[in-house]
């Protein structure tokens, strides 16, 4: 298997997860505010994490910009794993909301394992 179609299948997964999770936070708005307040996460800025998620997703889906889009994804990622670990590190388990209603588990180490996976899919489908 080339380099490329390794970058491809890295892609077409990020995708996968990033549109499944913005779908599913937009089909449960409500629940979704209320789990990213108890994040700690402002209304004004979790309230577009849907739309952003099911963009970069879109766009990794049909390869546009792929490198660019990866990099987007990785920092979106980057940026859920350091509020997960913040949490944690506070001693604080609020419900995950990653999945919107899918994901109701309180935040763990598993939870960062799993980010650091998507995050490594992500760089694999800028630089491959």
């Amino acid at each position: 298997m080339s380099a490329h179609t390794v970058g491809v299948a890295a892609a077409v997964v990020v995708a996968a997860v990033l549109l499944v999770s913005g779908v599913l936070k937009l089909a449960a708005t409500r629940e979704w505010r209320s789990q990213s307040a108890g994040l700690g996460v402002p209304w004004r800025i979790a309230r577009i994490v849907p739309y952003v998620e099911v963009v970069l997703g879109a766009l990794l889906l049909v390869q546009w910009q792929r490198p660019l889009v990866a990099w987007c994804a990785v920092a979106l990622l980057g940026s859920f794993t350091v509020l997960i670990g913040v949490r944690l590190a506070q001693g604080r388990r609020p419900p995950c909301a990653c999945f919107g209603a899918w994901s109701a588990r309180p935040i763990g180490g598993g939870h960062l394992a799993r980010n650091a996976v998507f995050i490594a899919a992500a760089v694999a489908a800028a630089v491959l």
